[in-house]
């Protein structure tokens, strides 16, 4: 009987051990940048960055991502692809949707030749936004 007890509470532990537990990650930006793809399909130039103070939540648990800035926008986490590493970067990309039904994918990329400098790139069809951020 103690031998069936044993057993029992080490499977419990196991399967306990083994249940990720999902994280809310909090990053402020410090600007971003606008490109706009022109009519012959082409992507055009990057704005100049624009200082920004706006609070970017990933929140694992809840799959989702929300950036404060003057209208909230919230995108709907579809799936997390494989880290991608290339040269000094490090990239993690996110299949999202926004609430008005348009989809869009988000790139959390990490400049390991910039100090660990962090970005989220925003790409929808016709518009990317890049937010520079930092941990919050």
């Amino acid at each position: 009987m103690n031998t069936l007890k044993s057993v029992l509470l080490c499977l419990v532990l196991l399967l306990s051990a083994s249940k990720t537990v999902a994280q809310t990650y909090r990053f402020k930006a410090s600007s971003f940048s606008v490109a706009e793809k022109n009519e012959d399909g082409s992507w055009g130039k990057w704005t100049e960055p624009e200082q920004s103070t706006v609070i970017i939540t990933l929140d694992g648990k809840k799959d989702r991502i929300v950036i404060g800035s003057k209208e909230i926008q919230v995108y709907k986490i579809m799936s997390y692809g494989e880290k991608v590493v290339s040269g000094d970067d490090e990239t993690i990309p996110l299949n999202c949707m926004m609430t008005d039904g348009r989809a869009c994918t988000i790139l959390i990329i990490t400049r390991k030749g910039q100090g660990n400098r962090k970005q989220f790139y925003i790409n929808f069809e016709d518009v990317r936004i890049v937010y520079n951020v930092y941990v919050n």
